[in-house]
């Protein structure tokens, strides 16, 4: 059997199709999964699990013998085929149904996973699940009473009709949009969403192809956005939009081509749905930009900080019926999308902004754009927690310094300044994020955490 520690991680499964992952393994885990639920889920049907998957070679087979592991327990499955991360969130939500969504996001080709969730959306992680799952896979999955059947539903065109029904896009001006797909999910579900939008769309690489012959489906990496910014510049394009593998994230830039903070795009969400809500909550972890809170604070919010991962902000979510929340990895999550993250609709709700007012992408955006920041920079050291002491050592000294270790160690100084350093759960990192008022403050604090981190 195939080492479950390696691939069961914080938040999903996730690992080398054939090596680690194979159809065996995955018809166990939907075995335990049916089992979990049908002891433990509260939805008012749990007899049933809805299952889809991205567009990579081994997805089908994967989610078809997980599947199998489903209805050998006596369970019914609900097979929405083909979907981005954030449509199986809304099969799960809509439908109140447990779900299983086989992608492995951005990572290459020969990568596959699955993500899990109760019915309503609500998360399975390592503590609320992914724990009992391993444990009983390993122990050994005992032949169950089977019966239970496989339903077909194509799901595209309702969720396309939600995402529209909660953002206001009438009377927008016709816009230019360049949209690079990375050969992933975006390319099925954008043209659904979009259309009868006034939006002239000029397609990227929507071809789906989970060996990704043009580059990798990770906006994240500066790389990536090469084709989309030229593209920007070359029509003429009011905007553009990258989407990484399973579009359950969506990175922006402006008309000039120039990348647009995930933070940026919290904050321009955030003063939406206050309208819609004055006096709400607004989530953001901690690395996201201190514009985030500021600017929610201004706009009537109550800002609520929390740590970095998508169980923790869908945890505070619900303790304090916040209507919005973001993380700077450019995960948006909507309390009327099952508190659930979806790319797509933050996608929807900038294309309304700048539609709804004449000026182009870069000065609505510089509204919220407030410091400089350094992004996030990884360092590979034997002592994470000897590293993490000498930094905490060297700042405490400091006069009016502030520092609490809510996740990882933050410092706050004198100047308005600010660093947050984290150890990698999986990795020998720490990872590093400077954000002050100007980019020789940031380059200045930057240098001086990375001096005690490396030993230089």
């Amino acid at each position: 059997m195939a080492d479950l520690s390696a691939i069961v991680k914080a938040y999903d499964i996730r690992g080398v199709v054939g090596e680690q992952l194979d159809s065996e393994i995955v018809h166990d885990i939907g075995a335990a999964f049916a089992d979990l639920i049908s002891h433990r889920d509260g939805s008012a049907d749990a007899g049933s699990v809805v299952i889809g998957h991205d567009m990579r070679e081994s997805s089908p087979g994967l989610a078809a013998a997980f599947a199998d592991g489903v209805t050998s327990r006596g369970l019914d499955v609900t097979s929405i085929g083909l979907a981005s991360t954030d449509m199986l969130y809304f099969a799960s939500g809509s439908l109140n149904l447990p779900g299983a969504m086989f992608t492995a996001s951005h990572n290459p080709a020969r990568y596959n996973g699955i993500k899990l969730c109760r019915a309503g959306a609500a998360p399975v992680g390592q503590d609320s699940g992914l724990g009992e799952i391993k444990s009983a896979v390993e122990r050994g999955i005992a032949p169950g009473p089977g019966g239970g059947v496989v339903t077909e539903r194509n799901l595209l065109g309702e969720y396309a009709r939600y995402l529209r029904s909660l953002v206001d896009m009438s009377g927008i001006r016709p816009l230019r949009v360049a949209v690079d797909a990375g050969n992933g999910m975006g390319g099925y579900t954008v043209p659904a969403v979009v259309d009868g939008l006034p939006l002239d769309i000029i397609p990227l690489y929507f071809e789906l192809d989970g060996n990704f012959p043009n580059h990798e489906a990770n906006p994240l990496d500066p790389a990536n956005l090469v084709d989309l910014q030229a593209a920007v510049r070359q029509h003429g394009a009011d905007l553009g939009l990258a989407f990484d593998g399973d579009a359950d994230r969506c990175f922006v830039v402006d008309e000039r081509g120039v990348p647009v903070s995930p933070s940026a795009i919290t904050a321009l969400v955030a003063t939406r749905a206050l309208v819609t809500e004055p006096g709400a909550a607004v989530i953001y972890n901690l690395i996201t930009s201190h514009s985030v809170p500021e600017i929610v604070a201004e706009h009537g919010g109550q800002p609520v900080r929390t740590r970095v991962g998508h169980s923790f902000i869908k945890q505070r979510m619900a303790e304090t019926g916040a209507i919005f929340g973001g993380e700077h990895s450019a995960h948006y999550y909507f309390r009327d999308f099952w508190r659930a993250d979806s790319g797509m609709l933050a996608a929807l709700h900038v294309l309304a902004a700048l539609g709804q007012q004449p000026h182009p992408a870069s000065v609505l955006m510089a509204e919220y754009s407030r410091y400089a920041s350094s992004g996030e920079i990884n360092s590979t050291v034997d002592d994470q927690l000897g590293r993490m002491a000498a930094v905490k050592a060297h700042f405490a000294a400091q006069p009016g310094v502030e520092l609490d270790e809510l996740d990882g160690l933050t410092v706050r100084c004198p100047n308005g300044a600010w660093f947050n350093l984290r150890p990698s759960n999986t990795e020998p990192l720490l990872r590093l994020n400077v954000e002050a008022r100007d980019a020789t403050a940031v380059e200045a604090l930057r240098d001086e955490v990375l001096a005690l981190v490396r030993g230089w």
